[in-house]
């Protein structure tokens, strides 16, 4: 059915790739056969960027697309916004975020809305991603919404995840051990022309230094984005860090079982109707035997 659709996205055609992305969006009818007949896409680099509000993702993406692009390089972003309360559409538009890159034909830029996810992340980013790999580009960014620790979703999507902090940060270092702090493969400290970076810095590769493992020292990498500085140091750490995590087929088995763990259960929640399950809830409230988890066991048991 959408054979000639497919072979547009093994092409690089972007606009077969934004209608798949739609299609698989809406879970339009076939769109499950359509993703099953996706061609593996080994070579794209998955890049998570991600952080508190207010760190510059947005600017420092940017300036990677620019840098990547004056090689040669095709490059996708997905930037995940806050979704309206009304539609459940993006807030905020790619062109706002990232205009000097949308006439680029090796850049495809996309915004897409959160729908709520406690994590940051849109619900179908797992597909899309998929999807902008079979398309053949080399750096797949995506951009999370930033609302604070329940990020860490974002590590079992990304091949590498890049938290971006400010210096400003530095009374936030201890609270971030618990969240940010464990999913980081390299640190960017954004706006690290401001005063007290150095020691921000410091402390920080102090903390990623008591948190290395036997292959890997989380990197602090000083950026300021609005000027490209430590730019080509960022680029540098994502190859070593894919190079590192290259071949390590535990990692891989373990990423890939969590994404399947989380489509297979999409999927199963696509069974229960909602609208009943509020009904029911609503008819049942005021019974003096009321037990949520009762209803709870009629719909998962």
């Amino acid at each position: 059915m959408y054979q000639q659709l497919l072979t547009r996205l093994g092409e690089g055609d972007v606009r077969a790739l934004a209608r798949c992305i739609s299609l698989v969006e809406n879970e339009a009818p076939g769109y499950t056969a359509l993703l099953e007949a996706l061609p593996p896409g080994a070579h794209t680099q998955v890049v998570g960027i991600t952080g508190p509000p207010g760190a510059g993702k947005s600017t420092l993406v940017n300036a990677l697309i620019t840098a990547l692009t004056a090689e040669g390089k095709k490059v996708a972003i997905i930037a995940v916004d806050p979704s309206s309360p009304f539609n459940f559409g993006a807030l905020l538009g790619d062109r706002i975020r990232m205009s000097t890159h949308f006439s680029d034909p090796n850049v495809f830029i996309r915004s897409m809305a959160s729908r709520g996810a406690l994590g940051g992340l849109s619900p179908k980013i797992l597909e899309v991603s998929d999807l902008v790999k079979a398309a053949g580009f080399d750096y797949l960014f995506i951009e999370t919404v930033g609302v604070g620790q329940s990020e860490v979703e974002i590590a079992g999507v990304a091949d590498t995840t890049v938290v971006v902090v400010v210096p400003e940060a530095g009374d936030e270092i201890q609270t971030m051990k618990a969240g940010l702090m464990e999913i980081a493969n390299i640190f960017a400290v954004n706006k690290a022309d401001r005063p007290d970076a150095n020691e921000f810095v410091k402390n920080l590769r102090l903390l990623a230094h008591t948190k290395r493992t036997a292959d890997w020292e989380t990197p602090v990498i000083k950026t300021v984005a609005t000027t490209a500085e430590g730019i080509p140091e960022l680029l540098a750490a994502l190859d070593a860090h894919r190079a590192q995590v290259h071949g390590n087929r535990e990692r891989k088995a373990l990423l890939l079982a969590e994404k399947a763990y989380q489509l297979i259960q999409h999927r199963r929640m696509q069974q229960v109707d909602k609208q009943a399950l509020f009904n029911e809830v609503r008819a049942l409230l005021d019974h003096p035997q009321f037990n949520l988890y009762r209803i709870v066991h009629q719909y998962a048991g």
